[in-house]
């Protein structure tokens, strides 16, 4: 197995079980926009130590000219995309909730195109219109009122696909960054944009709660047993996500990423006990398998 497809994996694994602690966080004492806090605040201090230890001999590697522009653009992104399906857990289901994220492995090709003029194959068309078909069944919710238009473009629709594009936008911008790092290890490459990731925002969703909701920021540390779990999962899919991202396409690493689809359905069933319609099950497998294509047919 290739080293960037097993961090790919150990991502998902790390991710799907931040994504439910947030959930419960979310439910329970915290809003959205504290969930989405608390995984940056507690993943920051074991970041800035790990980087300590790694660079405590060869200091800090050169950085391009592009670093800090591709590391802020990626940081909101992920903040905003975060925040919109953090939003949609509240809406949907869990694994529904993730699936509808899930739109960004699709929308990786065509961000990646657009920003850093990489060449899609026929292939990731059909998947990009295989995906398409599976997103449109997952976000008709019959339980609304009006006609077919109405059903459709909902705000949970419109949540998701939002968290697809932007997350598709802070992946590329990421990989772009940690090509800017001047080291030949991947793992450095990965930690050192990691850490200025985390950095800009602590330091500005921090800012934007004591502007915004002071009381937020007592809730996430009164929440320290499980939000200090969220820092540690975050800590450890971020790292796993930006070494792949250092060593191979932002889109394949997403197609690759997309187990964690299956393994939020087992999340979802065993943990919150949620159950699936036939619809929403069609519509997975739809998602599943434009995933798959890409994989196959990059």
């Amino acid at each position: 197995m290739e080293l960037w497809v097993a961090v790919t994996l150990a991502a998902a694994v790390f991710q799907t079980a931040r994504f439910m602690l947030q959930k419960h966080l979310a439910g329970a004492a915290l809003n959205v926009a504290g969930a989405t806090f608390s995984r940056f605040i507690y993943s920051a201090p074991l970041i800035a130590l790990l980087l300590a230890v790694m660079l405590r001999d060869t200091g800090l590697p050169d950085l391009g000219a592009a670093f800090w522009p591709n590391v802020v653009v990626g940081a909101v992104a992920q903040v905003i995309a975060t925040l919109c399906v953090v939003a949609v857990f509240a809406m949907r289901n869990f694994a529904v909730g993730i699936t509808l994220m899930k739109t960004e492995t699709v929308l990786t090709v065509v961000v990646g195109f657009a920003l850093l003029g990489e060449v899609v194959s026929g292939w990731a068309l059909v998947a990009i219109l295989i995906g398409l078909g599976g997103v449109l069944m997952l976000t008709d919710m019959p339980g609304l009122e009006g006609g077919w238009l109405h059903r459709l473009w909902n705000r949970a629709a419109g949540l998701g696909l939002a968290s697809g594009a932007i997350f598709a936008v802070s992946s590329v911008t990421y990989r772009a960054a940690s090509l800017q790092v001047a080291s030949d290890q991947p793992f450095i490459r990965a930690l050192v944009t990691l850490a200025a990731v985390v950095a800009v925002q602590v330091v500005g969703m921090g800012a934007w709660l004591v502007w915004r909701d002071r009381d937020q920021l007592v809730r996430v540390l009164r929440a320290w047993r499980v939000a200090g779990w969220v820092g540690v999962a975050s800590m450890g899919g971020s790292l796993c996500w930006f070494t792949a991202f250092t060593l191979q396409n932002a889109a394949l690493v997403k197609a690759v990423g997309q187990v964690e689809l299956l393994l939020s359905v087992i999340a979802g069933a065993v943990v919150f006990r949620e159950s699936l319609s036939r619809r929403e099950i069609a519509g997975m497998v739809l998602v599943s398998a434009s995933v798959l294509t890409l994989v196959l047919f990059p």
